[in-house]
């Protein structure tokens, strides 16, 4: 699986993208918003985790983008505001599955991130309905 992860905290992110490493996802760290967009402009990938508010910007804008370039990728923001508390940016952005708050721990969101690869895998493997 090949995740993008854009998260402004440099340590943070080293920390959430070892921790994913370490179980078997392919991660690519970027700290902005530009860096987000061209990494995604560059490749695909099969899920993204977005920092809700970045320096240059922030995920609504790589959400965005992602939901034109890799319709199917599943978003995972990360909320360290009150900002979207209200869940409403599951209506903004069609590819968000989930919303956490910050500070979480490395090992939950590996957790979502596995369920996102199972969730993948099982669709990719069950038969077409015809």
């Amino acid at each position: 699986m090949r995740v993008l992860i854009a998260q402004h905290n440099a340590d943070l992110g080293k920390l959430w993208s070892g921790f994913l490493t370490r179980e078997g996802v392919e991660v690519t760290l970027v700290h902005s918003q530009s860096d987000a967009l061209l990494q995604l402009r560059a490749q695909d990938f099969d899920a993204l985790v977005l920092e809700m508010v970045l320096p240059d910007g922030g995920a609504i804008a790589i959400a965005d983008f992602a939901a034109y370039r890799m319709p199917d990728a599943p978003i995972i923001t990360i909320n360290s505001t009150n900002f979207f508390s209200d869940g409403s940016i599951f209506s903004l952005l069609p590819n968000v599955h989930s919303v956490l708050q910050a500070p979480i721990e490395a090992s939950d969101l590996a957790a979502v991130v596995s369920h996102l690869e199972n969730k993948r895998q099982s669709n990719y493997s069950s038969p077409s309905k015809k």
